[in-house]
């Protein structure tokens, strides 16, 4: 299968640069997988989709600010450290710019001094394995001194962290966002409890190789990446009652989907487990554990948009998306959203 059969034109400004001031006042396309109609909604407006009985699977990830500008020890020039998956207490994969002078032993400061790191290895993909030292607790300095690490197509300043976060962020880890979950209140999630709709979690931290293109011709040659995740068995119990009794696992972002997939036996039960995932979901998977899924517009040619296309079939999901431009929604991690039912 061909990248360029995943390929559609976006116009540069329907890239939602902000978040809405009502997170479930986004627009909702609400697509039937099978027959491909298309409802135009609002995002408040999914609880009339879900039924009493159905699962909600949501991924509490929280997202870390890890994205700190620092100078190189002696020459002073700038210096830009995302944390990607930490190691040790002390020690993190990160990625470097500039990476090509960041040279094993080099150090860097941060803050006027309140944090410093040094390189200790360059790995694969020219990343590197730095270690921290600073005095008091990492968290409370990473949060003072760290920027929330936007993906590359948002070019305008997030004035409030939480925005880029969901309501239900528990777990620090993620580099990014699960952009799906950003759509939800407090309010909305208690109605949805109110009308007997079970909410399950799941975790997996957002890497930021979510947004590393897909650069061969033949995707079924695309190596992924890899991302941490837990699944607990209190959420495991209660995503199979609510296969048993045959009513809907509804997963909340692709991250969820991946998640669930990858734990799922091949009958769609739920496992607790916890590990590192590489699943590659494209034309031609099988879902095992997922009936439905709530998700956000995708890049042209990402793996995102093979996962969503291999739920619904890519001719239906291309023109659901063509819909969308045509109609003005707004696309990527502060956008609208689509139910694929």
């Amino acid at each position: 299968m061909k990248l360029e059969e995943f390929k559609f034109d976006l116009p540069n400004e329907l890239i939602a640069q902000t978040p809405l001031s009502d997170r479930s006042s986004s627009r909702l396309l609400v697509l039937d997988k099978q027959t491909g109609e298309i409802e135009h909604k609002v995002f408040k407006s999914i609880i009339e989709y879900l039924n009493p009985g159905d699962c909600l699977v949501i991924n509490n990830t929280k997202v870390i600010p890890a994205r700190l500008i620092g100078e190189r020890e002696g020459t002073g020039a700038k210096v830009e450290v995302l944390l990607l998956i930490r190691k040790t207490a002390d020690t993190w994969e990160v990625l470097v710019k500039p990476g090509k002078k960041a040279r094993v032993g080099d150090k860097i400061v941060f803050g006027g001094g309140l944090l410093r790191a040094e390189i200790l290895e360059i790995i694969e993909d020219g990343n590197r394995i730095i270690k921290f030292y600073y005095e008091g607790i990492f968290e409370e300095i990473l949060d003072q001194l760290g920027q929330m690490p936007l993906p590359p197509y948002i070019v305008e300043t997030l004035e409030d962290k939480t925005r880029y976060q969901t309501v239900y962020a528990k777990h620090e880890g993620s580099a990014a966002a699960p952009t799906a979950g950003l759509h939800f209140t407090l309010e909305l999630l208690e109605e949805i409890k109110n009308k007997g709709i079970e909410i399950a979690y799941v975790t997996l931290h957002v890497g930021l190789g979510t947004f590393r293109p897909v650069k061969v011709d033949d995707i079924e040659t695309h190596i992924m990446h890899e991302e941490y995740y837990i699944v607990e068995q209190q959420d495991a119990d209660i995503i199979n009652r609510a296969k048993r009794n045959g009513n809907r696992v509804i997963a909340v972002g692709t991250t969820s989907v991946r998640t669930l997939e990858t734990v799922a036996k091949e009958d769609g039960t739920i496992v607790k487990q916890s590990g590192w995932t590489k699943i590659f979901i494209y034309p031609g998977y099988k879902f095992k554990a997922v009936d439905a899924i709530i998700t956000n517009f995708h890049l042209s040619e990402s793996t995102l948009l093979m996962l969503v296309s291999t739920f619904a079939n890519k001719e239906i999901i291309l023109n659901a998306y063509n819909v969308a431009i045509n109609e003005r929604y707004r696309f990527f991690s502060f956008g609208d959203a689509m139910f694929i039912k």
